[in-house]
């Protein structure tokens, strides 16, 4: 899978960079997500993704990930078809936006490391990218399930 990386905080060290690459990758191999595929992370800061949140999800505060699913329908809008050159593109699940410094209170709050909060909000976004939410009791069993399942066998455990 080919991950584009954005740092705009220029905060992250190469390894965290790195980690999460490898830990996405692993994700990828865990869901058997074809190689051709293409997505990108956006690391931010608090104000970055206060403005995001506030004009896509209309709440004006900070929060740790946003995910944007390339494939997912919104309201009145029709499915992009290419009828003979679907494989001439390669599949693109979309973008993933992490707050660095929500990752950072987060850890905290939490108990456990920056480089295991990073992992989590990257492996929750890229659940959300590949269809998974938890807005309904079951939906959440199984995204956190797999959530957990994936941070487990990759060794990133709190």
């Amino acid at each position: 899978m080919d991950i584009s990386f954005i740092d705009e905080t220029t905060s992250l060290s190469k390894e965290n960079l790195e980690e999460v690459e490898n830990l996405l990758q692993f994700a990828a191999d865990f869901l058997k997500i074809s190689e051709d595929t293409e997505m990108s992370v956006s690391f931010m800061d608090n104000a970055g993704i206060q403005v995001i949140n506030r004009e896509y999800r209309g709440k004006d505060v900070p929060t740790d990930v946003i995910s944007f699913a390339l494939e997912e329908e919104g309201e009145d809008e029709l499915p992009i078809i290419f009828e003979d050159s679907a494989e001439a593109f390669p599949r693109n699940l979309g973008d993933i936006m992490i707050s660095t410094e929500r990752a950072t209170e987060q850890a905290e709050e939490y108990g456990h490391s920056f480089e295991r909060e990073l992992g989590f909000l990257a492996v929750h976004g890229f659940l959300h990218l590949n269809g998974y939410d938890h807005m309904e009791p079951e939906d959440e069993k199984e995204m956190f399930g797999l959530q957990k399942e994936i941070l487990d066998a990759y060794g990133l455990k709190r």
